[in-house]
């Protein structure tokens, strides 16, 4: 017990009753079992994968708002044009400009991926398995080339 609840001569914890402490007709927690009152509000899942690195996360968060402008540019452009508006004409100029740049924000992911690949992927390394099946195909060949030769030194004489 704290001090203060010595004090005053009350334990930390309230004594509960039956019933749950909260607007009556609500559906309290009155057959709920302790534990089900104690879970957390969620429960993580693991991702699937892993995730992306930041240089290609920020490529891809480049490449999305570039297309998201661009989706932009082009609806206006389109309704300005559909208006006969004398800003049609830019519009249409800055949309297809937007479509460029979009389309080297998406080449720019992809190269950044790969980039990443290369410099930080993973290893690769036979597996003990591959070895093995490797090392008895070897043998096996190399009692082939040695039975050939015996066999050309016996022709020979």
């Amino acid at each position: 017990m704290s001090d203060t609840a010595e004090k005053y001569g009350k334990s930390e914890r309230p004594e509960r009753s039956g019933k749950s402490e909260g607007i009556e007709g609500l559906g309290g927690l009155e057959g709920v079992e302790p534990e089900a009152r104690e879970r957390p509000l969620w429960v993580e899942v693991p991702a699937r994968r892993p995730r992306l690195p930041d240089p290609v996360r920020t490529a891809a968060v480049r490449a999305v708002l570039l297309m998201a402008v661009t989706v932009l540019l082009a609806s206006v452009a389109f309704l300005l044009t559909m208006a006969k508006a004398l800003l049609a004409f830019p519009a249409v100029i800055a949309a297809v400009a937007g479509i460029v740049a979009a389309t080297w924000a998406v080449l720019d992911v992809w190269v950044t991926r790969q980039v990443w690949n290369q410099r930080h992927g993973v290893v690769s390394e036979p597996s003990s398995t591959a070895r093995r099946l490797r090392r008895e195909r070897r043998a096996a060949r190399r009692q082939e080339r040695a039975a050939q030769r015996e066999f050309g030194r016996i022709r020979r004489r």
